[in-house]
């Protein structure tokens, strides 16, 4: 097991690369060494904040020994022949969802990856987060019975996405399901399993035709999932809501990146302790108690025990604070495996290809 340090190469340095290289500074394990590809004066300026050399072109990064570790923060088009050099060149690759545009091209970057011995991950960073385990914890336990809907309901700013950004070109982006719909695509599949999906649409922008709504129909399991993404609110109107509906009640979570969940449920005594260990810290709300001749409740031709209705409200995040730590945790969990090819990976290449593949589906039903 090598304990030397990997170098990071990053290959684009946009506003998100920016951010990621704040957070791969900190990664024990990790040495921010050049970034490629990248010609704006503001990148520049702040590649140099991190001391990082711009070594203008891709072929000039990949042949630098010691840059171990890609990580690629460039447009979705992009993403498959640039992670194919770097692989090419014997480089690690973390790229920037999705994977790839198309699946031929993630199949034969996940080809390459496996004959090389070498990682090549799509930044899926979401199952790091604590909230997800929580919720993870919560599905299995079976507290609140098994898992009958789900939603997720996206509405996303389009004000920094002016009419000729490259967002708005499919072929470029993927569409919305591809470019964007992939980490929740792989959420909902890490909670219930695999995923296809069943029927998706989109609305075009009157006036433009650029494609702004998208919405679909996936099933996990027995469990059916809307999805909806639009890309229509002003910044400040930017939110998120995704919701999980069991058979005795249901859990909201609100952020694309969930900073907090709220559980709404009756349940008995045995049932509510059950559900403050998981969600550890949280405050529960008793809405109404239930005397002893009013406790017996069905549904779904099923009888059971509630001894109270609460509202349980897990501790708020922050989410920029939650966003870092994610994006560390991502880096550490591939550096690990990097070093100890036994170490069991959080996100593995599977996860790209899984959520791709979801994508390439709900994009081609909604055309």
């Amino acid at each position: 097991m090598s304990t030397n340090p990997v170098g990071v190469g990053i290959l684009g340095f946009g506003g998100f690369a920016m951010f990621a290289a704040q957070q791969y500074a900190q990664v024990p394990g990790a040495r921010l060494r050049c970034i490629a590809e990248t010609h704006k004066e503001a990148s520049l300026a702040c590649a140099r904040r991190f001391g990082l050399e711009d070594v203008r072109t891709q072929e000039a990064m990949l042949a630098m020994p010691d840059v171990g570790l890609v990580y690629i923060a460039t447009p979705p088009f992009l993403h498959h022949v640039q992670a194919r050099a770097a692989l090419l060149a014997g480089k690690h690759v973390i790229v920037e969802k999705p994977l790839a545009v198309t699946m031929a091209e993630a199949d034969e970057l996940l080809t390459l990856a496996r004959e090389r011995g070498l990682v090549c991950v799509a930044n899926l960073m979401q199952r790091y987060n604590p909230l997800y385990a929580r919720i993870k914890a919560l599905v299995d336990s079976k507290v609140l019975g098994e898992v009958l809907h789900g939603t997720f309901e996206n509405y996303a700013c389009d004000e920094g996405l002016g009419p000729d950004h490259w967002f708005w070109d499919r072929d470029k982006s993927g569409g919305i399901f591809i470019e964007h719909g992939v980490h929740f695509f792989d959420m909902f599949a890490g909670w219930l399993g695999e995923g296809r999906v069943e029927s998706a649409g989109r609305v075009l922008r009157p006036g433009s035709g650029i494609e702004e709504q998208v919405f679909c129909t996936a099933r996990f399991g027995a469990a059916p999932v809307n999805f909806y993404h639009g890309f229509t609110q002003a910044n400040r109107m930017d939110r998120q809501e995704l919701r999980l509906l069991f058979e005795r009640g249901d859990v909201t979570l609100h952020e694309w990146i969930p900073t907090q969940a709220i559980v709404r449920t009756a349940l008995d005594e045995a049932g509510t302790r059950a559900l403050a260990a998981i969600f550890e810290g949280a405050r529960i709300d008793v809405e109404a108690l239930y005397p002893p001749n009013e406790r017996a409740l069905h549904a779904r031709h099923k009888g059971y025990e509630a001894y109270q209705r609460i509202t349980l409200t897990s501790p708020p995040t922050t989410k920029m604070t939650v966003y870092g730590d994610l994006v560390r945790a991502l880096l550490t969990d591939q550096l690990a495996f990097v070093a100890d090819p036994s170490h069991v990976r959080t996100i593995t290449e599977d996860n790209g290809r899984a959520s791709l593949s979801m994508s390439v589906r709900a994009t081609e039903l909604s055309s």
